[in-house]
């Protein structure tokens, strides 16, 4: 199979480093993956033969730009799928919640051109599922996406298929990390909000601007992904209530503390209403999951409720999302 990498950060270099790990394994299994081109904003690295990925990885980590790659060209990531010969595209540009862009063209540029499409970058799905949906259906292509909600935690596969005799009445869960770290931390230490973000920021599991993970926006896309993707849903990001956790105070936490519970961000889909708030979550409860770890608890009308919990972010446990889609589709071919 061949593949072209759009967005080469640290998931993109994520996925060649568990390409290079699962070498001997996944030729074993007799599937050939290729990378044809990868692209990032600077340019295009491209051999029909398959990019080096160590010689790939050595450039960005040198220079910080694809374009330097010994076979490089100067077009951009639509110009690459238009123009470079191959099955199946992994789409991994940053999100962006306000137009889904770049990601949104894109992908419906894969889809037009009858490429499969594996992608981690739940904006444009957050937005335009249906579309998106749609437009694969039409092109006969497959889209894969579990990518996008919960890291290596397995929900969409795992819904779609291990249960997929049951009906899914509701979901709720932690679904951003960041915030269940921050939460936790206070919870342990009794700290303030700002103090526990810093640290956060320093560890790395908070960005530089964290909005999109305290605000909830995070959490509300990809619950948007999940009600639309197994309760057949027709929701967008703009669908979703959402309260972030800026307000928490450790005053808060004591209090709920005191009474058995602790405090969550909860993101969830029940009755058709999609909600993100803080939550009091009893101390036994299954989402009580500490630091950075996601949960996700789905209630269905034959096996009752199903939780699955794990690391949801990461550039090796993203990666062990997007090659299992990438394996499933080969399957399908």
């Amino acid at each position: 199979m061949k593949i072209q990498i759009i967005g080469f950060g640290v998931i993109g270099q994520g996925f060649l480093r568990v390409l290079l790990k699962k070498k001997e394994e996944l030729e074993m299994a007799g599937e050939d993956i290729k990378i044809v081109s990868i692209t990032d904003i600077s340019g295009t690295a491209y051999n029909d033969k398959g990019i080096d990925f160590e010689k790939a990885l050595e450039t960005v980590k040198n220079s910080g730009r694809i374009i330097d790659y010994p076979e490089a060209r100067k077009i951009s990531g639509l110009e690459a799928i238009e123009e470079i010969d191959a099955d199946l595209v992994l789409e991994l540009t940053p999100s962006n919640i306000k137009t889904g862009e770049p990601g949104l063209s894109h992908m419906l540029a894969a889809m037009k051109a009858g490429k499969h499409l594996v992608t981690s970058n739940k904006a444009p799905l957050a937005l335009k599922f249906k579309k998106l949906v749609e437009t694969a259906e039409k092109n006969g292509v497959e889209f894969r996406y579990e990518a996008t909600v919960g890291g290596a935690m397995p929900i969409i596969n795992l819904a779609r298929e291990t249960l997929s005799a049951d009906r899914i009445l509701s979901i709720e869960g932690i679904l951003n990390g960041t915030t269940n770290y921050i939460l936790t931390r206070m919870t342990q230490e009794g700290a303030e909000f700002e103090h526990v973000l810093k640290e956060a920021q320093q560890l790395g599991y908070a960005e530089t601007d964290p909005t999109y993970d305290i605000g909830g926006i995070d959490t509300a896309s990809k619950l948007v992904i999940l009600a639309n993707a197994l309760m057949g849903m027709n929701a967008t990001y703009k669908d979703v209530k959402t309260h972030g956790i800026t307000r928490i105070t450790p005053e808060a936490i004591k209090l709920a503390r005191e009474s058995g519970y602790v405090i969550k961000l909860i993101g969830e889909v029940k009755n058709g209403i999609l909600e993100v708030a803080p939550r009091l979550v009893q101390v036994s409860h299954p989402l009580n999951v500490g630091g950075a770890l996601n949960v996700a608890m789905l209630t269905c009308d034959i096996a009752g409720e199903i939780t699955v919990a794990g690391k949801g972010a990461g550039a090796i446990e993203t990666n062990s999302a997007i090659l299992s889609d990438i394996i499933s589709i080969t399957g399908r071919r």
